[in-house]
């Protein structure tokens, strides 16, 4: 049995019950280290306080574990009860649902413990879930690489009146391009992207589109920490937010639609007064 376990946003607490019971039956405990992180996941004690309370030695499992190797810990899922956590909701990322794939064509069977994710926890700041259109993610630029496939989804939902999440890169033990070239690996440093570089990343395309889908008065909202004792909400335009020092990873954003009377009320709680 592989049990693929939600921890929710915040701490090691934030695990359910259901999902506390399923890892103590499990003989091994895999956690998911790459798509996310818990808010307190960057802390050195962060791991031994999971093990603590879930009374069971964790694993890290890094994205080359998860997308070539998954069958290792697949194979002793058919032969006792395995655990793999993941921070937020299982299928926050598209790489759980094709764990769950591959389990499934291996006869392995699969439970599924659900739990919040910065999908739903992103209604702290008053938007509504519902007036929400297409997520998108926003990489890293580089000198080389300066990706804007997003571009079209954002416009395409202000174009409806829906807001836009945007989930803002994790960069956790990615090789480097000189050791891929000599073709044994060294990792970067770990990187999380900041509501600031992200803007900064927007209005670069914006202004070499040199279209108005958002602008730097454009109405946003930064979340750092969602879920934890910490968290800060922001909401102001886009050139107030890049002025805010959000602190601590993560940190995701979200481009306003068209408010409703209601949300702006609750928007109106967050707003930067500068």
């Amino acid at each position: 049995m592989l049990y693929i376990i939600g921890l929710g946003l915040g701490d090691e607490k934030d695990i359910t019950l259901k999902g506390l019971e399923a890892i103590q039956k499990c003989d091994k405990v895999y956690m998911e280290a790459y798509t996310s992180l818990l808010s307190f996941g960057l802390s050195s004690n962060g791991l031994s306080n999971l093990e603590k309370l879930y009374g069971k030695p964790i694993i890290l499992a890094d994205r080359e574990m998860v997308e070539e190797k998954a069958n290792d810990f697949l194979s002793q899922a058919q032969l006792s009860h395995v655990a793999f956590l993941v921070v937020g909701d299982p299928f926050g990322a598209t790489t759980h649902t094709d764990l769950v794939v591959r389990a499934k064509e291996m006869g392995v069977e699969v439970k599924i413990v659900h739990n919040a994710s910065v999908m739903n926890a992103i209604g702290v700041c008053g938007l509504q879930l519902y007036r929400y259109g297409e997520t998108v993610s926003i990489p890293f630029f580089t000198e080389t690489w300066r990706p804007d496939s997003f571009y079209e989804k954002i416009q395409q939902n202000r174009n409806l009146g829906l807001h836009t999440l945007c989930l803002l890169d994790i960069r956790v033990k990615e090789p480097t391009l000189e050791s891929l070239c000599r073709g044994k690996k060294a990792y970067e440093p770990p990187r999380y992207m900041t509501i600031n570089t992200a803007i900064e990343q927007l209005l670069e395309i914006a202004q070499a589109r040199e279209d108005s889908t958002y602008t730097e008065d454009t109405e946003c909202v930064g979340l750092a920490r969602i879920g934890s004792e910490d968290q800060m909400v922001v909401a102001g335009t886009m050139k107030q937010l890049q002025l805010i020092d959000f602190g601590a990873p993560l940190h995701c954003l979200v481009i306003t639609g068209k408010t409703h009377p209601l949300e702006e009320e609750m928007l109106d709680f967050y707003r930067c007064r500068s």
